[in-house]
């Protein structure tokens, strides 16, 4: 019988490349692997959608929209503060925090010695202008006759119109207060003065108590009419070129139900704030609701145009 060899390095040889890889093989085939996967990754990569979720606050872009925070404001119209030009005590008063008032409405009644006074020198001013009207009148007669001196007549003139003057000066200090000089003419003196409303609104930060004194130009409560509240959002230098004048606004007020609110932008502030670079900007606000209150926090959208 013949006998085949077959040398042994062929046989370990074919066993080895039959059955375990070098490292070397292994690396070779990894790299092509990465290879391969980095080439298809543009390729297979999902698309952006038109709108991504920002990673830190977790909030959804809206395109052609900015997001801004603001607060609910009343303009300055709508805002009065009471305050007095004549100093004194309070006597009486019945407001509370919160109350509706109209203008008009007597809010309290104070005290002052100096208020009589100076009624009083009203009238004295206006008893004793009659008598130096008719004397002034009776000398220029008789200046133009020549009935009378010169000096006379001056006297009696200069008499007449320092009278005048002080009458309307004593008349110009009642009507600061709210005084009506004719009914104080017809009904005389009154002791008190009546602090009146100067616009119709809510009692806010009611300072008054019987008995406190105040000096003239003190504040005694605060006025708010929110008939016609505004919205004031924060913005920044970055968002200039976003804003117009005339752009739509969708708002939400805190604890209202997630509900929304509609205004308009009617104004972009001129001055940028120096500590934080923020920019006013003031919206009015179209549908005006009962629970609206100065100072509630708001987030915002502006349509972009």
């Amino acid at each position: 019988m013949k006998k085949i060899l077959v040398p042994l390095a062929v046989l370990l040889g074919a066993c080895s490349t039959s059955g375990t890889s070098t490292p070397a093989a292994d690396a070779a085939v990894e790299t092509a692997r990465t290879t391969d996967t980095l080439a298809a990754t543009p390729s297979e990569a999902p698309a952006m959608t038109a709108s991504e979720v920002d990673a830190a606050s977790g909030a959804t872009s809206v395109p052609n929209q900015t997001s801004f925070n603001g607060i609910l404001v009343t303009p300055p119209q709508n805002h009065a503060t009471v305050t007095l030009t004549m100093g004194g005590s309070i006597r009486s008063t019945t407001l509370l925090p919160g109350a509706y008032v109209h203008e008009g409405d007597v809010l309290a009644t104070l005290e002052n010695p100096e208020f009589i006074a100076l009624q009083q020198s009203y009238l004295d001013s206006h008893a004793q202008l009659e008598y130096l009207r008719t004397e002034f009148q009776r000398q220029q007669t008789l200046s133009r006759e020549e009935a009378s001196s010169q000096k006379r007549f001056q006297q009696s003139k200069a008499e007449y119109l320092s009278m005048l003057s002080r009458m309307d000066a004593a008349a110009a200090q009642l009507g600061l207060l709210g005084i009506d000089t004719a009914r104080l003419l017809k009904s005389g003196i009154v002791p008190c003065l009546d602090i009146k409303a100067p616009i119709s609104g809510y009692a806010a930060d009611v300072k008054m108590n019987i008995g406190r004194h105040f000096s003239v130009g003190e504040p005694l409560c605060e006025i708010v009419d929110k008939s016609n509240l505004m919205l004031c959002l924060t913005a920044y230098e970055k968002d200039l070129a976003d804003l117009k004048t005339g752009a739509s606004v969708e708002f939400r007020v805190n604890g209202m139900d997630m509900q929304s609110f509609h205004g308009v932008v009617t104004m972009i502030g001129q001055q940028v704030n120096n500590e934080n670079r923020s920019i006013d900007v003031y919206v009015r606000i179209t549908e005006q609701n009962p629970q609206f209150r100065p100072g509630m926090y708001a987030t915002a959208r502006i349509q972009r145009k």
